[in-house]
């Protein structure tokens, strides 16, 4: 049993101010409905107090990833803010839910899959909008570090007790990271994140290059990773059969960069080429450098896949209507 939202209360109404024109635009970019009834068996019960909304609570959960926000500090901000509450479609005469309300809402997203399902349907949401360019989409992956300590390396990797789905993958320059991999597709002209996936560090890109291909692009552009130290080879991690068949299959320009064979380097005009698919790797990059910095991205915050996929999807929720009400501004 849930308890209603969504209606003002006499005192809220003797207010002014309290806007935040960011925030009412994202609360106008969606069909809000669609995602209610997404959630609507989360925290359902039929006896008992009644439990919040789902969809205040999945509210809090996106105002947390613009603003950066443990799960204690976000009590206390929407206690506290008036525009925060608005868009939770929070009453000022009702009582917000307590931090281990939004762990365990979390939680419950992270145990039945519905953040991932969440990002699907506000990222086709807003390619109905027309918001997505769909000109071009760029494919490439950042390693997070697990919030787990680093365990020993050992031959094989080597697992932490603490996080076992965390993982170790050796770099293209030598060294070495521990944690998750974000694979990302991002609309070349607005920075969206249209499709995505979290797995351990050590899976190989050339196994989801294909899965991110949208299908409705015109293009689609694929980076090398840094160069070795001491090979002067890039290895072009989603280069393979798999995503050139993908391709050909819808009929999408290959923008994936040449790769360099054995005793077969590249030609003068491949070289030209890759150069200029180069040139627009800094968008993606860019994208990945504000999510780390500004979205909590740098490290993953909790213990197992799972866990840290569902925080990872509803960060890129938040991203991707930050990013969408910006250009609707």
């Amino acid at each position: 049993m849930h308890r209603d939202a969504g209606q003002a209360s006499f005192a809220e109404a003797l207010v002014r101010g309290g806007g935040n024109r960011r925030l009412e635009r994202i609360s106008a970019l969606l069909d809000w409905a669609s995602l209610e009834a997404l959630l609507g068996g989360v925290y359902a019960s039929a006896t008992g107090r009644p439990s919040y909304p789902p969809l205040v609570l999945f509210k809090l959960l996106l105002l947390q990833g613009w603003y950066g926000l443990s799960d204690p500090a976000m009590e206390e901000a929407v206690a506290d803010r008036l525009s925060f509450r608005r868009f939770a479609c929070l009453s000022l005469d009702e009582a917000v839910p307590d931090h281990s309300t939004i762990s365990r809402f979390r939680t419950l997203l992270a145990e039945r899959g519905l953040a991932e399902a969440a990002f699907a349907l506000v990222t086709s949401q807003l390619d109905g909008l027309g918001v997505t360019i769909k000109g071009g989409t760029l494919i490439d992956a950042t390693v997070i570090e697990a919030a787990a300590a680093e365990p020993p390396r050992q031959k094989g990797g080597g697992r932490s007790e603490a996080d076992p789905d965390a993982a170790w993958v050796k770099r293209p320059d030598g060294s070495a990271r521990f944690g998750y991999k974000l694979h990302a597709a991002v609309d070349l002209g607005t920075g969206i994140v249209r499709r995505a996936a979290v797995t351990p560090a050590n899976v190989a890109d050339v196994d989801l290059g294909h899965a991110l291909v949208i299908g409705d692009e015109r293009s689609v552009v694929v980076y090398p990773e840094r160069r070795r130290r001491r090979r002067r080879r890039a290895d072009k991690g989603y280069v393979g059969p798999r995503l050139r068949e993908r391709l050909i299959a819808g009929k999408i320009r290959n923008r994936v960069q040449h790769k360099a064979q054995k005793n077969k380097p590249l030609t003068a005009r491949q070289r030209l080429r890759n150069r200029l698919i180069g040139r627009v790797r800094g968008r993606v990059e860019g994208v990945f450098g504000a999510l780390k910095r500004s979205y909590g991205l740098a490290r993953m915050r909790y213990m197992g896949l799972s866990r840290n996929a569902a925080a990872t999807f509803l960060t890129l929720i938040a991203w991707n209507l930050a990013r969408a009400a910006d250009r609707t501004a």
